[in-house]
């Protein structure tokens, strides 16, 4: 019995309306988790839809976990991120619960690129994931330990919300 009722509740979160990207005037906050190499920590960001395909927003991460041999500050701890979207979950139709976005970021750290998907439950909650890389980092010369943190290839992977 536990089972169908499991099963009967996915179905009907599964066909709620919901749509992952809306365009001009969308809303979107994510936070989740920020995973990379030597440190893990706390990501939010915010997308605002300009138009059918695009959105602006903003990001920031904190470090909380890093290890202790990177001898890192909140300087190098923070990260906050400018970003710049392209949402094709409209033209990949794959679902309309469901948004891909590649994109690129001017961050404290680096010039970077993201790639991330949304899958939307509701109306108003779903869960995301991003793959985050460095094109062009600031510090070219010979950076310190503890500037590798966001810095590098790293994950973000949480709850994103209808504003």
């Amino acid at each position: 019995m536990k089972n169908i009722l499991f099963i009967i509740t996915i179905l009907s979160v599964s066909l709620v309306n919901a749509q992952a990207f809306k365009g001009e005037g969308d809303n979107k906050f994510q936070v989740g988790a920020n995973l990379q190499d030597a440190a893990s920590g706390l990501n939010v960001s915010y997308d605002y839809g300009l138009g059918e395909n695009i959105s602006v927003g903003v990001s920031a991460t904190y470090a909380l976990g890093v290890k202790e041999e990177l001898d890192a500050d909140f300087g190098d701890r923070f990260d906050i991120k400018a970003r710049f979207n392209a949402n094709l979950g409209n033209v990949v139709n794959i679902d309309e619960n469901f948004d891909v976005y590649p994109g690129l970021s001017f961050s404290l750290k680096n010039f970077g690129g993201h790639v991330g998907a949304r899958y939307f439950f509701s109306d108003g909650f779903g869960i995301f994931t991003e793959a985050l890389f460095p094109l062009a980092k600031y510090d070219t010369k010979d950076l310190a330990p503890a500037e590798y943190i966001h810095n590098q290839f790293s994950v973000n992977i949480g709850a994103t919300f209808n504003l």
